[in-house]
C-alpha cells in the first residue's frame, strides 16, 4: 500500500517552474515524485509528461521499474495502455507519461512536453537540461544524491522561478527496515572512517560531498583569513582561451593551510595578469615552468615570480604533499571550492583506480601544487626557502 511520506508532503510545497530535489538514499526521491506527475495527468486530461534519465538500462532499473510497481500497487495500471516500443504509458483522458534518455540526441530537441522530471540530474549534461526545460510548458522536476557540486548549483539555483528541497531518510517514514539499518550502521563507521564519513553526509543526510575517489577530502570552507596567518606564498597556472590562468595565496596558520583564490579567469594577457596580481600580497609566486617567457614578462612588469621546479612525478608528489595539511579554502574562492569537489582519482576502462587525477577541474589546483611544491614539506612545516 502507498504510503504518504514527509518527503511527499515536502516535495507537494514546491511551486516554482523549476524544483530541485537533492536527497540522500532510501529518502524516497523518485517514489514520491512518480506518484505526483501521475495524479498530474490523471486530473489534466491530455498532459504531455516525459521522464529522463541518463540512459535507457538506467529507466529500466530505475524510475520505470519505480512507475509500474506504483501503478500496479494503487490499482491504476492497464496492460494495454503501456507501449513497450516507445516506452509510454498513455491514461484513459488521453494523457501520457513516456520514458526516454539523455544520450539520445535527437529526443532532447523533439516535441514540446507539459511537464518534466529529470530522474538523477547530475547523471546529465548541462546542455540537456537547456534542451529539454526550454521545451517544457509548465513545470520542470530534477532530482539527485549530492555526491558532487554539479550545473544545478552553478547554474540553476538561486534563480528566478526555482524551487530547492533537501530530503533525507528521515523524512520517508515508509523506508525499509533493512535499507534503515544500513544508513544506522553507516552513521556509527563515520565517527572513525572518513570513507563512511562522507558516505553518510552524502547518502545519510543528503548534504553535499565530494565525488568517490576525491583527491582532497582534507579541507573545508573558512569565512575570512585571520590576522596572525603567515604568508608562505602563491602559485600560478597560465591559461588564456579554453582554460583559465589563476593564482592562488596560501597562508599558514596553527598547523593549517589556508587557500585563497585571487585570479581566474580567461582571456587574461600578461599585463592583465599583473595587474590583478598586484592587487594583493602574494609573496613569492611560483608558477608553471612551461612558460618562462610569461614568466619573465611578469618579472620585468615588476612581480616576484619564479619558476616551479616540477622534477619526476611532480603531480602526486605536490599531491602528496597537500594531502599531509588540513587545508581551510576561503568561502569567496568558488571555483577553487568547485575543483576541490570534482577532482578525482583517474580510473582504466575497467573502473580500476589509477595513481594519478583526471586531467579536469584542477586549473587553481595546479597553482596550489606548484607552491607546494616549492614551499610545503611531509613534516606540516612551511619551509623558509
Amino acid at each position: 500500500m502507498f504510503k504518504v511520506t514527509t518527503a511527499l508532503k515536502k516535495i507537494l510545497q514546491l511551486k516554482g517552474v523549476v524544483r530541485g530535489i537533492q536527497g540522500g538514499t532510501s529518502a524516497g526521491k523518485t517514489f514520491n515524485v512518480l506518484p505526483i506527475l501521475m495524479d498530474y495527468c490523471i486530473k489534466n486530461p491530455m498532459t504531455e509528461c516525459s521522464v529522463v534519465a541518463e540512459s535507457v538500462p538506467h529507466l529500466r532499473r530505475g524510475a520505470m521499474r519505480d512507475f509500474k510497481k506504483i501503478m500496479k500497487v494503487t490499482g491504476r495500471w492497464i496492460e494495454s495502455n503501456w507501449a513497450a516500443s516507445t516506452n509510454t504509458y498513455t491514461f484513459s483522458n488521453g494523457s501520457y507519461i513516456e520514458f526516454f534518455s539523455a544520450d539520445d540526441d535527437s529526443k532532447l530537441r523533439g516535441a514540446r512536453r507539459d511537464v518534466l522530471y529529470m530522474n538523477e540530474a547530475n547523471n546529465m549534461t548541462f546542455h540537456a537540461y537547456t534542451e529539454l526545460v526550454s521545451r517544457t510548458k509548465q513545470f520542470t522536476y530534477l532530482d539527485w544524491n549530492p555526491t558532487n557540486e554539479f550545473w544545478f548549483h552553478q547554474d540553476v539555483q538561486g534563480s528566478k522561478g526555482v524551487d530547492f528541497l533537501v530530503i533525507n531518510y528521515l523524512d520517508n517514514e515508509a523506508i525499509p527496515e533493512s535499507a534503515l539499518n544500513f544508513i544506522l550502521s553507516a552513521k556509527d563507521r563515520a565517527k572513525t572512517s572518513p570513507f563512511w564519513a562522507n558516505w553518510y553526509k552524502v547518502y545519510g543526510l543528503g548534504q553535499l560531498g565530494s565525488l568517490e575517489g576525491a583527491v582532497f577530502s582534507n579541507w573545508k570552507q573558512i569565512d575570512t583569513i585571520p590576522n596572525d596567518a603567515y604568508l608562505v606564498g602563491s602559485g600560478m597556472d597560465f591559461g588564456y582561451t579554453n582554460d583559465p590562468t589563476t593564482l592562488v595565496t596560501c597562508y599558514l596558520w596553527e598547523g593549517k593551510l589556508i587557500v585563497d583564490q585571487r585570479i581566474y579567469s580567461t582571456g587574461l594577457l600578461n599585463s592583465d595578469i599583473y595587474r590583478e596580481a598586484a592587487k594583493h600580497n602574494t609573496g613569492m609566486i611560483y608558477a608553471d615552468s612551461a612558460e618562462p617567457k610569461s614568466i619573465a614578462e611578469l618579472r620585468r612588469m615588476g612581480l616576484t615570480i619564479t619558476a616551479t621546479k616540477k622534477g619526476r612525478d611532480s603531480i602526486v608528489n605536490g599531491i602528496a604533499l597537500l594531502q599531509e595539511y588540513d587545508i581551510l579554502v576561503t568561502k569567496t574562492s568558488t571555483d577553487l571550492i568547485k575543483e576541490l569537489r570534482n577532482y578525482r582519482w583517474d580510473r582504466d576502462k575497467e573502473g580500476n583506480a589509477l595513481n594519478k587525477p583526471i586531467d579536469d577541474f584542477n586549473h587553481g589546483l595546479d597553482a596550489l601544487r606548484y607552491l607546494a611544491l616549492m614551499r610545503l614539506t611531509k613534516k606540516r612545516r612551511f619551509s623558509a626557502r
